[in-house]
Parts: structure tokens; sequence; C-alpha cells
């Protein structure tokens, strides 16, 4: 009886050791998807957008030359940090236009991490999210000087 109760500890502990050493989700450093010598400017049509945690999502259609449109998809920063930076649900509903300034995906995909989104209206918001390893270019009014 005591062998299978310390064969149930040994176990037990052996699942902790493994779950407290496992990747939190899909959250990761900037630099481990996004190449901060790879801006890229979009302009294009809000499709959704995408409240969930570790980050944000915008999907827009970008007009090609060819007549054809690119969907690309923008991650941004924590809805939390979006709300508190001035976002609302209704900032960025399908049919929005917008032009996002960001970093191109290592992989060449169609994805971006954005820094700002601007309105047809000339106004900005921050998309970017702090201390993830993004270029620090002042524009983060969070970021400390």
């Amino acid at each position: 009886m005591r062998a299978a109760h310390a064969l149930v500890g040994i176990a037990a502990g052996a699942l902790l050791a493994m779950a407290a050493t496992a990747p939190a989700g899909a959250h990761h450093a900037f630099a481990a998807e996004f190449d901060a010598s790879a801006p890229v400017e979009l302009t294009g049509t809000v499709v959704r957008m995408e409240w969930v945690n570790p980050h944000t999502w915008i999907h827009i259609d970008v007009p090609r030359d060819d007549g054809t449109t690119q969907r690309w998809m923008i991650e941004g920063g924590p809805p939390t940090s979006l709300l508190r930076r001035g976002f609302t649900r209704d900032s960025l509903l399908a049919g929005t236009e917008v032009f996002v300034e960001g970093f191109r995906a290592k992989d060449g995909s169609q994805k971006a991490n954005g820094r700002d989104v601007t309105f047809t209206d000339g106004s900005k918001l921050f998309l970017g999210s702090s201390g993830t390893g993004a270029p620090r270019d002042g524009r983060d009014p969070t970021e400390p000087e």
C-alpha cells in the first residue's frame, strides 16, 4: 500500500512539474514572430476585429494593384490595453477604412504586428503593446522616456 501511495505522489509531482514548465497559451515576444526591420503600411477595409487575449486581431482586406484583395491579420495589444487607449468595440467595425503601420511577420505571411491605426478623419489609435520587444519609437504613450 505504501508503494502505491508513493507512486501516486511521484506521478502527481511529475504532472505538477510539467504543468509549471509548459508554455502559457500562444503568447510570445514580438521578436519571436515579427521582424523589426520589415515595416509595413497597409490601407484597407476592416473585415472583423477579434477581442481575444492575449492579443487583439484586426482582419483587413487590402486592395492590390491587379484588382484583387489580400486579407491581412494585424496583431494589436491585449483588449484591456486597447480599451485604456480609447478603443471601444465600435472603433473598428466591419467596413471601416483604415491605414495601419506595423511590422511584418518573419514567415512572410499576410500577418503584421500593428503599431498605429489611422482613420480617414486623421485620428489615430496606438495598437502596440509595451514590453514585447517591438522597436521603441516614441509612439507608445505608456513607454518610459
